[in-house]
């Protein structure tokens, strides 16, 4: 037993000698790091912060400090509320729920279907709905008062139904003149119109109030203007459902993926604050006043 050992012990140092050698004889490049100066680095930093304080100093106009005060990054009143006004929430989570089952019974299975289909053919259909889409364009551009890009929907509508096959191919972005989609909500927010409440629509899901509104008004302008009758009888439900279908194949979310037991007051607190940074930059003229803090926002 005791030579049996020791041969074993024999065979583990020959191989570790063997591959020790095999190591020696290989080349090793070693790089060699710069030096440390650590006296020169620290005078290096420090003369950088004081051209950083000297310049924040000569601004006190533009902060509203005193030459020589720290000038503070934030103050409480501009951080935001983290609370969102959701008085119908007992209604918005039942909404929720059933969107989720609807949209994990039917919706995605049909979308997922939807997406098997030839690539042509889907970007021929999201072309034909982005270009009835540009009579809502037209009119709320021309409402906002952005006359310009007004005339550059009217341009890609005209282009894109003459030469695109009727809006099946978007050829007026080789011309440059890519989409920008608007509606009637982000009209009333150029004119100061709060978001208001916080709304879960019906297969639509996270909205607010205001954006409810925008819906039901992009909606009738597209039924009353009626390009080419393409919004009477029956062929109106069957577009409307190949429209949302398609909607819902171009959008990646899916209900509870993100298996946070928290993520109806997630998406709820993310819709309502990327909807307040856009109306920032669509407000025309004075800026509405800041929601003070402790009020939810959107209230």
């Amino acid at each position: 037993m005791i030579g049996r050992y020791c041969s074993v012990w024999i065979i583990v140092w020959s191989a570790c000698a063997a591959g020790l050698g095999g190591c020696a004889t290989q080349s090793m490049d070693m790089r060699s790091l710069p030096p440390e100066t650590p006296a020169a680095d620290n005078a290096a930093a420090a003369e950088s912060a004081a051209e950083l304080a000297k310049a924040l100093a000569s601004e006190p106009a533009s902060t509203g400090a005193k030459k020589g005060e720290a000038v503070p990054l934030m103050t409480p009143a501009d951080a935001p509320s983290m609370a969102t006004y959701d008085p119908w929430g007992r209604l918005n989570r039942f909404m929720y729920r059933f969107n989720t089952r609807f949209d994990e019974a039917l919706f995605l299975p049909i979308a997922n279907g939807y997406r098997r289909m030839p690539l042509p053919l889907r970007s021929g259909v999201h072309n034909f709905f982005g270009n009835l889409g540009e009579v809502d364009n037209i009119i709320n551009y021309a409402l906002q008062l952005r006359l310009v890009r007004g005339l550059r929907s009217a341009g890609r509508l005209l282009i894109n139904t003459t030469f695109g096959l009727g809006g099946l191919f978007d050829v007026a972005k080789k011309f440059k003149l890519t989409g920008a989609p608007t509606g009637l909500s982000a009209t009333l927010a150029t004119w100061g119109v709060h978001p208001g409440p916080y709304l879960v629509i019906p297969l639509l899901g996270p909205s607010t109030l205001r954006d409810g509104i925008g819906v039901v008004g992009d909606f009738g302008a597209s039924h009353v203007v009626d390009i080419a009758h393409l919004y009477r009888g029956d062929l109106s439900w069957y577009l409307e459902g190949v429209n949302l279908v398609d909607q819902r194949a171009n959008v990646d979310f899916r209900y509870y993926s993100s298996g946070s037991p928290f993520e109806y007051e997630t998406i709820r607190f993310l819709y309502v604050r990327k909807r307040l940074i856009e109306d920032a930059g669509l407000y025309r003229g004075r800026q509405p006043q800041k929601t003070p803090p402790g009020v939810p926002a959107g209230e």
